[in-house]
């Protein structure tokens, strides 16, 4: 092609140089009067040019409060209108080895892909559950997430986390049927972003005896009380476990799960230790 211009570089192509250009992140701008860096990106300085830092830009203008960053912990797909044949079926397809989770609530199909915020809490978060459990000489036998289906209720899920705890000794050593065992004693529900289920009465109508919920910021525990649940401060299971501690603990093992490990399970050491000292 002729070149009646010069053209410059711009990430997907080129562009026609009538004026001069400012580099700005994920191209260029015209340059049609100068501009100065504002961290996120460039603004318009009339007349003079200026390179000033951030704080000299905010200090300029008004700047909107910044927000927390939005943590993604999940991608989720609804459907509606599912039948629970259909929900038996799309099981049946999808087979056991998937990473994908699946939850109907009466006509109402969500299925969750897990990303790393997602599966990091969840892994702790059990890891925390079986420390208590060996330190605390409790009995446990882990559920993962086993599909819990109930065709009575038409309600199914595989929550990221279940324990048999004080049922433990009914299902020890054999294949629970959840149609006629007891429900998990204990469910663990990390759900960082939105979902339309309505997990605490799911799980309530099951009659999970505990249900704990983490959204990557807080921890909500919810024990079961004529059927419905009641939210509570301490866990029922292990009460001897402020929620801070969970916190303290997933903060230190985004630096050294070993380490958080370590002391973790010597708090609940020392913690049992003046329990039993005092007679508690």
């Amino acid at each position: 092609m002729p070149v009646q211009e010069k053209f410059v570089s711009c990430g997907t192509g080129i562009l026609p140089v009538q004026e001069k250009f400012v580099s700005c992140g994920t191209g260029i701008l015209p340059v049609q009067e100068k501009f100065v860096s504002c961290g996120t990106g460039i603004l318009p300085v009339p007349y003079v040019i200026l390179k000033i830092s951030y704080l000299e830009v905010k200090n300029m203008i008004s700047v909107a409060p910044i927000a927390p960053p939005l943590l993604i912990g999940e991608k989720r797909v609804l459907l509606r209108n599912i039948t629970w044949q259909g929900y038996q079926q799309l099981l049946q397809i999808l087979g056991d080895n998937r990473a994908a989770t699946l939850i109907f609530d009466r006509g109402i199909l969500e299925i969750t892909m897990p990303l790393e915020e997602h599966e990091f809490s969840a892994r702790l978060i059990e890891r925390l559950i079986i420390i208590l459990a060996v330190e605390l000489g409790l009995k446990i036998k882990t559920m993962g997430s086993t599909t819990l289906d109930r065709s009575d209720l038409e309600r199914g899920a595989e929550p990221d986390n279940a324990y048999y705890i004080q049922n433990q000794p009914l299902v020890a050593g054999r294949t629970v049927d959840i149609a006629t065992d007891p429900a998990p004693d204990l469910v663990v529900e990390i759900d960082i972003t939105h979902t339309d289920i309505n997990k605490p009465a799911l799980y309530a109508s099951m009659g999970v005896r505990e249900f704990w919920r983490y959204n990557g910021r807080e921890w909500r525990i919810y024990k079961l009380e004529n059927d419905e649940y009641l939210e509570v401060s301490v866990s029922p299971t292990f009460p001897i476990v402020p929620k801070e501690k969970l916190y303290e603990f997933l903060a230190a093992a985004q630096l050294d799960e070993v380490e958080a490990e370590v002391n973790f399970r010597n708090w609940v050491r020392e913690m049992t230790n003046i329990n039993n000292t005092s007679g508690g």
